[in-house]
């Protein structure tokens, strides 16, 4: 048996914003926006070439979902964004306005950064160390 997590669900406030912060700001790129009634819509984006995971932009629907944009993971980092070139990537967004919470540092696992999307999820960005 062959298995892959395909998607993970981040709850957003507003599809368009979402989907500009991540392929604007992250550089990630639109993989699909279907619209499927009822204003709801299937929006993926992934970080470009990756083949891999997808972040699956998921609507607030309802005073619950909405209390939850921005705080999945009650302040932990939530999601780990893997890069060939941490400089690169970390002055790239830099430049484009994402806030890093703390200066890159170097751990025994590789080069690392928090950074918060635009509803204050946190993020690493991560160069693994060779």
């Amino acid at each position: 048996m062959v298995q892959n997590l395909n998607a993970v669900t981040l709850v957003v406030r507003d599809y368009d914003e979402a989907i500009e912060f991540y392929t604007k700001k992250v550089g990630f790129d639109l993989v699909e926006d279907t619209k499927l009634g009822d204003g709801k819509r299937w929006v993926l984006v992934a970080p470009r070439g990756s083949g891999g995971t997808h972040l699956l932009l998921a609507k607030a629907d309802g005073e619950r979902q909405q209390a939850r944009i921005g705080d999945q993971t009650g302040g932990r980092v939530f999601l780990f964004l893997q890069t060939d070139d941490f400089d690169r990537d970390h002055a790239a967004m830099q430049r484009v306005g994402v806030r890093f919470r703390e200066a890159p540092r170097n751990e025994a696992y590789g080069t690392v950064a928090v950074f918060e999307d635009l509803y204050g999820n946190l993020w690493d960005l991560i160069e693994p160390a060779r």
